[in-house]
């Protein structure tokens, strides 16, 4: 397995459609993820959950706090 914490090289297409299926994304958002953070697959990860998560505040004010 490939090193993934600081790769040279963009993944393959092939590559890309296993981390939209797993990370449950499409693969434009897995491109425009590596177009932000780079090539490497946890960065992609994380770009790709932090994009989805909501802020605390954002919980509070749905809460109505």
């Amino acid at each position: 397995m490939a090193n993934d914490t600081t790769p040279s090289t963009a993944p393959s297409a092939d590559e890309k459609r296993r981390w939209a299926e797993e990370f449950d994304a499409t693969p434009e958002q897995i491109e425009e993820a590596i177009a932000a953070v780079g090539p490497g697959k946890a960065d992609v990860e994380l770009h790709l959950k932090g994009s989805r998560s909501s802020s605390n505040s954002d919980r509070v004010h749905d809460a109505g706090a």
